[in-house]
């Protein structure tokens, strides 16, 4: 095989999330940085405002983030692609244990508002811990650094009172994700 063909190969089973984390991107500044801004009373906005643009750019970002690498798996060795299914139960298991810690938590400690706080921070540790696994699967430290940076933000986000919180998810998960967006072009170039 002469490098051209490597490199096309190398290619064909590299994960692109560049555009995932551009709607990512999009769900952490505008979601969270609305939540900042209404919860602080610096804007009047709808309430259903924030969790929309949040939600919405989490269902862009999965959605392109499933199809890159799905598209990636198809050139992909057998233990590869057997190795991305089992990172990818990861994300029922983490959400389902999230969201029984989180009702545990305010049902235990009767404190509903907790889910408030909970919810965006334990999402982003998740998010965070699973990208480390599919970094280290895939060999990819953009991926691995981007989750490890996460998750440490979300953690430190808690020592941050409501409504400051939101605004270090929007601008350091905001900002990472916008990092790694760019970052990822140069990675791919690299490969």
């Amino acid at each position: 095989m002469n490098a051209t063909a490597l490199r096309a190969d190398a290619l064909a089973t590299e994960v692109d999330n560049g555009a995932a984390y551009l709607g990512f991107a999009f769900a952490y500044v505008f979601g969270h940085g609305a939540a900042l801004l209404a919860r602080s009373g610096a804007v009047a906005l709808p309430g259903w405002l924030p969790i929309a643009l949040l939600g919405g750019g989490l269902v862009v970002g999965t959605i392109l983030a499933m199809s890159a690498s799905l598209r990636a798996q198809r050139g992909a060795s057998e233990a590869r692609r057997r190795a991305e299914k089992l990172v990818g139960t990861a994300w029922v298991t983490g959400f389902v244990a999230l969201a029984l810690a989180i009702t545990g938590l305010s049902t235990v400690f009767d404190k509903p508002e907790l889910q408030t706080v909970l919810w965006p921070a334990g999402s982003t540790i998740v998010v965070g811990l699973i990208y480390i696994a599919e970094g280290a699967v895939r060999a990819n430290a953009l991926h691995y650094n981007l989750g490890t940076w996460l998750a440490l933000v979300a953690a430190a986000s808690l020592f941050v009172p409501a409504p400051g919180f939101f605004g270090v998810l929007a601008v350091l998960g905001g900002g990472a994700y916008l990092a790694a967006a760019f970052l990822e072009r140069r990675r791919l170039a690299a490969v």
